[in-house]
């Protein structure tokens, strides 16, 4: 619960480093850059669904209801598993 509240803190100052804080260096990071470099409200829109997505999936596998498919728009499998590792499904 403190990490999450964190992380939002974090995000709502620098989306870009909450996203690589959760997703690591990679396609949804870059996105995020961009985002951020074009308006910071896409930057923050984009950084806070990333970590909706993430720790929804990460309550959804604590109840164990893993759900095998891709979030839209989320590129990297840590966000994706909602931290269960990458690749595993």
């Amino acid at each position: 619960m403190i990490s999450a509240i964190l992380l939002i803190i974090i995000t709502i100052f620098i989306p870009p480093l909450g996203v690589f804080f959760i997703a690591g260096c990679g396609a949804d990071l870059l996105i995020n850059i961009c985002l951020t470099l074009l308006g910071y409200f896409p930057g923050h829109i984009h950084a806070f669904y990333l970590e909706y997505t993430y720790y929804h999936r990460k309550e959804e596998a604590a109840r164990g209801v893993f759900d095998s498919r891709k979030a839209p728009g989320v590129y990297s499998d840590n966000v994706n598993t909602g931290g269960r590792g990458y690749g595993t499904m």
